[in-house]
């Protein structure tokens, strides 16, 4: 999978960009816009998938600026992406909100896009293991194998989001290893079949590099995913 995140950003000419170039090309694999919630409905192309970038863990009611589940599935979503970095810090959710936004998305029939991921001071405290794996436990307490098999994970460090940083292809897969190696002590055929997206500065001249890694299955694109011809460059770098 390769997931664009457009964060607070595009207009409705960016997403008539994304419509026609991806008319012109298809991908054997799940190629995913996250636009703003207005843009949602704007998007008619076969070949992308849409998601929201956040869903309330409510189904309805007094919950000013919010998103349901069927909201976002009366506009076509597929997929949301929950627990993003920046919804954590900026929004102060915690492991069992993000869990709780998971179980809901799950439950209406929604993929929901799991972000986990450190900051810098544990990575340069070398706790990276013990910080992802407080951000799982929280999953595992609420979610089922079953609820697992219809996620994907996405490993962000934060310390390379919208920085210019990346992550070595080495870093990368040794986070994705130990991820995967969690999924294994849960469930085994769920490990397997897990998808784990790397999200931090992908670009197209490092992309084919982290995805070749034998525990990356993609990524989750912020700022590359704004220029479509950088977009279809990472697509092509997956195939």
């Amino acid at each position: 999978m390769v997931a664009g995140n457009w964060k607070m950003n595009g207009n409705s000419s960016l997403v008539t960009e994304f419509e026609n170039a991806f008319n012109e090309i298809t991908f054997d694999f799940d190629v995913l816009i996250c636009p703003p919630s207005p843009y949602l409905n704007l998007f008619k192309s076969d070949s992308l998938a849409t998601g929201g970038q956040d869903v309330s863990e409510f189904d309805s009611g007094a919950h000013t600026g919010d998103i349901s589940t069927s909201m976002l599935k009366e506009f076509g979503c597929k997929y949301v992406i929950v627990g993003h970095s920046e919804r954590r810090e900026d929004h102060g959710e915690s492991n069992a909100l993000v869990a709780l936004k998971a179980k809901a998305a799950i439950n209406a029939g929604l993929i929901p896009l799991i972000c986990v991921g450190e900051p810098l001071d544990v990575r340069e405290s070398d706790t990276v293991e013990a910080f992802i794996s407080a951000q799982l436990d929280a999953l595992k307490d609420n979610l089922s194998v079953a609820e697992f098999e219809q996620s994907v994970i996405a490993y962000e460090p934060i310390w390379a989001i919208g920085t210019g940083k990346t992550a070595t292809p080495e870093q990368a897969q040794e986070v994705h290893q130990f991820i995967r190696g969690y999924f294994a002590s849960i469930d085994s055929e769920l490990a397997q079949g897990l998808r784990i997206l790397y999200g931090g500065s992908v670009k197209p001249d490092n992309a084919q590099t982290l995805f070749a890694q034998p525990d990356v299955d993609g990524g989750l694109i912020g700022g590359a995913s704004l220029k479509v011809d950088d977009f279809v460059s990472i697509c092509q770098a997956a195939n």
